[in-house]
């Protein structure tokens, strides 16, 4: 059996046991986790969240990027179409993790300046190399974005030695 089939398997089990039609858009803890792609770090799973409590926004070291701000603008203007609009009451968790793959490209700068949109003489500020010390700056990022304000901005480091998640001070 080929990948498609044991996933469209695995979908007819999800169906037959698991599928909720009543789920709403909105996600019920009003959360949206900016994490990294890589398959160790699934945030529902390591969350422990339920299907439909949090979204999830997911990119190359889990970062805060010109790219992530537009999406989290127009996931926005999707809520407020349809009356739910990402206010106070909405949280946006930076979760980056331990031994990260983008650090293993740090000295890749045509890579990665743009990804960040910044001059490859900046790409230091951007903290490739401490996950800790990233999350408190796209914390930043998020907190300065006007067109994201009114929503909660928190922070955490998963360490993939552990399996335990920290929270990081906004700066």
């Amino acid at each position: 059996m080929g990948v498609v089939e044991t996933l469209a398997a695995r979908n007819q089990r999800f169906v037959e046991s698991e599928f909720d039609a009543g789920l709403r858009m909105k996600p019920k803890l009003a959360t949206i986790v900016i994490c990294c792609a890589d398959t160790r770090v699934d945030p529902a799973v390591v969350l422990g969240a339920a299907q439909g409590e949090i979204m999830a926004i997911r990119n190359i070291g889990g970062r805060v990027t010109p790219r992530t701000l537009d999406e989290l603008f127009m996931l926005r203007a999707i809520a407020q179409a349809v009356d739910d609009d990402i206010d106070s009451t909405w949280e946006l968790v930076v979760m980056q993790h331990t031994q990260c793959g983008i650090t293993r490209i740090e000295s890749r700068p045509e890579l990665l300046a743009p990804y960040f949109e910044v001059p490859e003489d900046e790409l230091g500020r951007v903290l490739v190399n401490d996950p800790y010390g990233a999350v408190a700056r796209d914390m930043s990022v998020l907190r300065a974005d006007s067109r994201l304000e009114g929503a909660g901005v928190s922070g955490l480091v998963y360490d993939v030695a552990t399996g335990r998640v920290q929270a990081v001070a906004g700066r």
